[in-house]
C-alpha cells in the first residue's frame, strides 16, 4: 500500500510547489489614436505598408533603454498584439483623420486598383528611457501607379515623459504620441501634394 501512495504524493508535493511559485499577472497594453470622428471623405485613396519595425521591437514584453547599449525586456508589462501590426494599425487611424478619408487599402495593393499615395514605413529606433521616448524613421510617401515619389524623410522625434519619470503604463501613450507627430509630417506632404 505504501508502494501504491508514494508517486500519489509525489505528485501532490509538485503540484504544490508549482503554485507557490506562481507568476504575478501581466499587465497588456495597445497603441492608440486620437478619438476623431470617422473621415466622411475618400479622397485621396491611402495605401498603407509595408510598415517595419527593429527585430528588437519584435517580441511580447515592452523593451525599454537602461544606458546607450543596454535593453531590458519586461516578462509582466506586455503588447496587446504585435507591436509592427499597432503601429501599421496607429498610422492608418492617424492618416484617415488628418486627411479625412476613409480609401484605406494596405500593401499589398491590387495592381488594377493602386491607390493615389503609397505610405512605407521603416522604425529604425522605438526607444524610451527614464526621461523620454524616441522615434526615429524613415518613410516614403509615392505614388503606387508610377513609383514616383513625392517625400521621403528620416524623423527624429521626442517626447518627455511627464514628471514622474517611466512607467509601464506610460510607454504606450508616449509612442502612441509619437507616431502621431510621424503622421501628421505624413500628412502634411500629401497635403501639399495635393494643393500644388
Amino acid at each position: 500500500m505504501n508502494r501504491m501512495a508514494r508517486p500519489g504524493a509525489w505528485c501532490l508535493a509538485v503540484l504544490l510547489l508549482a503554485g507557490c511559485g506562481s507568476t504575478p499577472p501581466s499587465n497588456y497594453y495597445l497603441l492608440s489614436s486620437p478619438g476623431n470622428a470617422p473621415p466622411d471623405g475618400m479622397v485621396p485613396a491611402l495605401g498603407i505598408g509595408p510598415v517595419e519595425i527593429p527585430e528588437y521591437l519584435k517580441r511580447n514584453g515592452l523593451v525599454y533603454r537602461i544606458g546607450d547599449n543596454r535593453l531590458q525586456i519586461s516578462d509582466s508589462e506586455r503588447w496587446g498584439e504585435p507591436l509592427e501590426e499597432g503601429v501599421r494599425r496607429v498610422l492608418s487611424l492617424n492618416l484617415a483623420g488628418l486627411l479625412d478619408t476613409g480609401n484605406l487599402s494596405y500593401y499589398p495593393f491590387h495592381s488594377q486598383r493602386p491607390p493615389d499615395y503609397g505610405v512605407t514605413v521603416n522604425v529604425l529606433n522605438l526607444d524610451v528611457d527614464e526621461q523620454q521616448a524616441a522615434l526615429v524613421a524613415e518613410w516614403l510617401v509615392y505614388r503606387p501607379a508610377t513609383g514616383e515619389p513625392v517625400g521621403r524623410r528620416i524623423s527624429q522625434l521626442q517626447f518627455a515623459l511627464p514628471g514622474a519619470g517611466l512607467a509601464p503604463e506610460g510607454v504606450a501613450p508616449a509612442y502612441s504620441a509619437l507616431l502621431y507627430q510621424l503622421s501628421q509630417l505624413i500628412a502634411a506632404v500629401i497635403s501639399a501634394d495635393l494643393d500644388s
